[in-house]
């Protein structure tokens, strides 16, 4: 007898289980202003799983939504201990995403949406295969690519936020990242913003499919 509830529970539950969602790509190809949309028009089926960084915030963003800014120290420990579903470092700042992250989006009942650089992405692909990772359901991979590498360095500009060695460093890493993201098998669907709204539909078709 008591068998069958905890049998019937855990069907229920599988079957209700969101899906993570992946947003990978090169910063400055648009991914937050899609995901921003994202979250507006559909605020009950999308939560984002806010990072943790070890850099200083920039002008305008709020701490535990943009990020949670932590101290190196605390974040390498954290790490250490398990914490996190995977972490990396780029131009001497760690980026992570933390379970507890993923838990407290799943737990509210929304597809959970990851924001997570290659070195992550490589680190989560790996864990999925070798069977380590913990997280329940697929990850559905979706790489967001600028038209070109000009444009992505126009936007990195208009920005204000790089100097010149750390612009550099981002558009060094940004043609890394575009040669795996688009090299096929990379990942499940690959959008080229070159149109904020083309973008949009492409997004809102492949994640909602």
């Amino acid at each position: 007898m008591s068998t069958e509830p905890c049998q019937c529970a855990g069907k229920e539950q599988a079957a209700f289980t969101p899906r993570p969602i992946v947003m990978c790509g090169p910063s400055g190809t648009g991914k937050s202003t899609l995901l921003k949309r994202l979250f507006a028009e559909y605020p009950d089926k999308f939560g984002f799983s806010v990072s943790h960084t070890t850099r200083k915030p920039r002008p305008g963003e709020v701490n535990g939504k943009d990020y949670h800014f932590v101290e190196r120290e605390v974040m390498l420990q954290e790490i250490s201990v398990g914490k996190f579903i995977e972490s990396a470092e780029f131009s001497g700042n760690i980026y992570g995403t933390s379970y507890r992250a993923i838990e407290d989006v799943l737990a509210s009942g929304k597809n959970v949406i990851l924001d997570i650089d290659m070195q992550g992405v490589l680190i989560l692909q790996r864990q999925l295969a070798s069977g380590e990772q913990k997280l329940s359901g697929k990850p559905l991979f979706v790489f967001i690519a600028p038209p070109n590498v000009q444009e992505l360095e126009k936007r990195l500009k208009g920005r204000g936020t790089e100097n010149e060695e750390s612009l550099a460093k981002r558009l060094d890493a940004a043609k890394r990242e575009l040669e795996w993201g688009l090299k096929p098998g990379s990942v499940d669907a690959v959008i080229v913003n070159d149109d904020v709204e083309k973008a949009y539909v492409e997004l809102k078709t492949v994640i909602l499919s």
